[in-house]
Formats: C-alpha cells, sequence, structure tokens
C-alpha cells in the first residue's frame, strides 16, 4: 500500500461505520476497505464457530465480505453496520456447510474465552494431574453440551459469551425479537449447567 494510501486508512479510521458506508455506497472502494480491515478479525472469529478449517474460514470470511459488498446499496442503516456484516457472515458459513453437506458443528475456541453464567465454573485449575484430568474432563462436557446445543440456542449464546455483545445487537444479528434472545441464551446455559451437574 502506497503512503498515501496508508494515509488514507488511518484517516478513516476515526470515521463511523455510517459514513464508511455512505461513501462506499457512492462508490469510494477505498472506504469499503476500511470497513473490511476494521471487521476482518471478527468475521473470521464467527465464522470459525462453524468451521474448523483455516483455509474454509479465509474463504468464507472473504465470500461475506463480498457479498456484503454487492449488498450495500440495499443497507439502509436500520441496523448497525458490523450486526449486518454478522447476520451475513454467519448466513455465508452456514450456507458453505450446506453446500457441503455438513452439520454446523460448535466452536473449537478455547473454552476459557468466555464465561457461560455468572454462576458457571471457573476453567482453572492448580498444576496438579488430577486437577489438570478434572479441568479437561469438564471443558469436554461444556463443549460437547454446547455441540448438542439447537442451531439457534448456540448462535445466540456464542455471540453472547464469545463476542460480547448486547441482547439487543443479537436480535439484530438473528432477526428476532430481544426477549426471544434472552430466551434462547437463558435454555442454552440451563441445558449446559445441567450437562456439568450430570458430570459432577
Amino acid at each position: 500500500m502506497s503512503r498515501q494510501g496508508i494515509e488514507f486508512v488511518l484517516k478513516s479510521e476515526h470515521e463511523s461505520d455510517q459514513r464508511l458506508v455512505v461513501r462506499a455506497q457512492q462508490g469510494d472502494k477505498r472506504a469499503f476497505d476500511v470497513l473490511v480491515l476494521k471487521y476482518q478479525q471478527r468475521i473470521a472469529s464467527v465464522v470459525s464457530r462453524y468451521l474448523r478449517d483455516q483455509d474454509e474460514v479465509a474463504d468464507v470470511s472473504q465470500e461475506a465480505f463480498i457479498k456484503a459488498y454487492r449488498a450495500l446499496a440495499n443497507f439502509r442503516g436500520d441496523a448497525q453496520f458490523y450486526t449486518w456484516l454478522y447476520r451475513i457472515a454467519i448466513n455465508t458459513a452456514k450456507n458453505h456447510l450446506v453446500a457441503k453437506s455438513r452439520r454446523p458443528p460448535n466452536t473449537d475456541k478455547d473454552i476459557n474465552d468466555g464465561e457461560f453464567s455468572e454462576n458457571s465454573v471457573v476453567l482453572e485449575a492448580e498444576d496438579q494431574p488430577e486437577a489438570l484430568l478434572a479441568r479437561d474432563q469438564l471443558q469436554a462436557v461444556i463443549l460437547a453440551a454446547v455441540d448438542d446445543l439447537q442451531e439457534d440456542l448456540r448462535t445466540a449464546l456464542m455471540l453472547r459469551e464469545f463476542d460480547g455483545l448486547s441482547y439487543e445487537e443479537i436480535a439484530e444479528i438473528m432477526a428476532c425479537p430481544v426477549g426471544t434472545v434472552r430466551s434462547r441464551i437463558f435454555r442454552a446455559r440451563e441445558t449446559i449447567e445441567k450437562k456439568m451437574h450430570q458430570m459432577g
């Protein structure tokens, strides 16, 4: 990237998403490039919840941005840009799996990346073999429980716990009422905690 291009990106990073979107809608491709740079890691993170192969993650993430760019003229600003982009990324990942006839898997992220509830077990242990084994077993139970969740429950839970999105933002991404989001997250947590108690 040229020095002029770098200066453009640095200057543009301070602009709001809405202004960048408007400029991109008016044909300024560099404005959309800034949005890509701003959100590429977060989109890759979302996609990686559905796909484990990093090459597929990169391809699907790129496809999501291409779809977003092509649909940009239809973006009216009713939702925040990144929640709109998240929805496109999730749908692109799901469509990719359907095309490959694969069930959406759970995340393979470390379970320590998010708390499942205020009362959830803290996955920290002393470096004793027994403690490490118990921790690994607990992680396996939690990951299996998340993997077994209905897709809508799993998606809502991951957006809340891993991405830290608000209920309102998740509602925009999943195109459902906030009350439905709360219900899905509650049911997901309840299911996981039951599995954990069964283990104990």
